[in-house]
């Protein structure tokens, strides 16, 4: 009988759509354990699906589409293209059903909330930071995720803007984009360095555009290319702290998940969530990487939401 009362009990919770733009990488893991942990404060049931390639977002249209058939009590959705998902986002509050868009932005208001990053500042802080270690002189090029994505292409804008109004006398030679693609990441870079080989530094805006990235450092032991980059793994911190990158750049992926759930959690009890929210960004070097607070930025306990759930 007690068995029977708890799964009535579970059948009774509402359920949310939490949709990223992918699903191996760790920062969309990092959401999904921060969503989890808003649900379960709010009695909620998360439904976690991402198309295959953080590219794809006709796959993306296809999940939205049928969570909102289905007549999901909400959506948490990370567009991949600011443009390509407004219809379904529209349809999704024409049928009420509030939709939380985090991570990168969408054309259209029709949305419940905003959490996310500060892109734009996020990209002039890497400036900052490359423009600060190469003296203010030099060639430069940026590795970019894909044309459309809006929270890429604002770090892309952000960080070229900074860099031409503070450092003048660096030339960016161009912007090359690894489209979610860690090899493509890499061969981008391999031309950029075989075309430059004068290149004193590199911008990576995103994991995968980074891992591919620091590979190409790697295959021509270019040392003398400094690199600042965006997102966090393990690997990467390992890169970070082998200074093969100079200094990342990194969001709370955690907060961005809780913050997104929170506001669905919110909305259906009646509240009205705050419009927009910033997730926050922190500039993380090899010195920084053994104090606590930057610890617990980079590692979160993510097992402890995620055990037993599908990924």
């Amino acid at each position: 009988m007690t068995l029977l009362l708890a799964s009535c009990r579970r059948d009774t919770r509402k359920v949310v759509g939490v949709v990223p733009k992918g699903a191996s990488h760790l920062f969309w893991q990092t959401v999904h354990a921060g969503a989890l942990k808003a649900a379960s404060e709010y009695g909620l049931t998360v439904e976690w699906n991402a198309p295959t390639k953080e590219v794809d977002s006709s796959r993306q249209i296809e999940i939205v589409e049928s969570m909102v058939n289905r007549g999901l009590a909400g959506i948490a959705l990370a567009p991949v293209d600011r443009r390509a998902l407004v219809s379904v986002v529209e349809r999704a509050a024409a049928r009420n059903i509030p939709v939380a868009i985090y991570d990168s932005g969408i054309d259209t208001q029709q949305r419940l909330c905003y959490v996310a990053t500060n892109n734009v500042e996020s990209g002039r802080i890497a400036a900052r930071r490359l423009g600060q270690i190469l003296g203010g002189k030099g060639k430069v090029a940026v590795i970019g995720f894909m044309p459309g994505s809006a929270s890429t292409m604002e770090r892309e804008h952000g960080f070229q803007d900074e860099i031409r109004s503070k450092f003048p006398d660096i030339n960016i030679v161009g912007v090359q984009f690894g489209m979610a693609d860690r090899s493509k990441a890499m061969a981008v870079t391999e031309n950029v360095l075989a075309a430059h080989p004068d290149l004193a530094g590199l911008y990576a805006d995103n994991e995968s555009s980074t891992s591919g990235a620091v590979q190409a450092l790697k295959s021509r032991n270019m040392r003398s290319v400094k690199m600042v980059a965006m997102d966090a793994s393990e690997p990467l911190i390992e890169d970070l702290r082998q200074g093969w990158i100079d200094a990342l750049v990194v969001q709370n992926p955690f907060k961005m998940g809780y913050e997104a759930v929170k506001s669905l959690g919110e909305k259906l009890a009646g509240r009205t969530p705050p419009a927009e929210q910033d997730s926050g960004v922190a500039l993380i070097r090899r010195e920084d990487l053994d104090k606590p607070e930057v610890k617990e930025l980079l590692f979160p306990d993510i097992e402890r939401y995620l055990k037993g759930q599908p990924r």
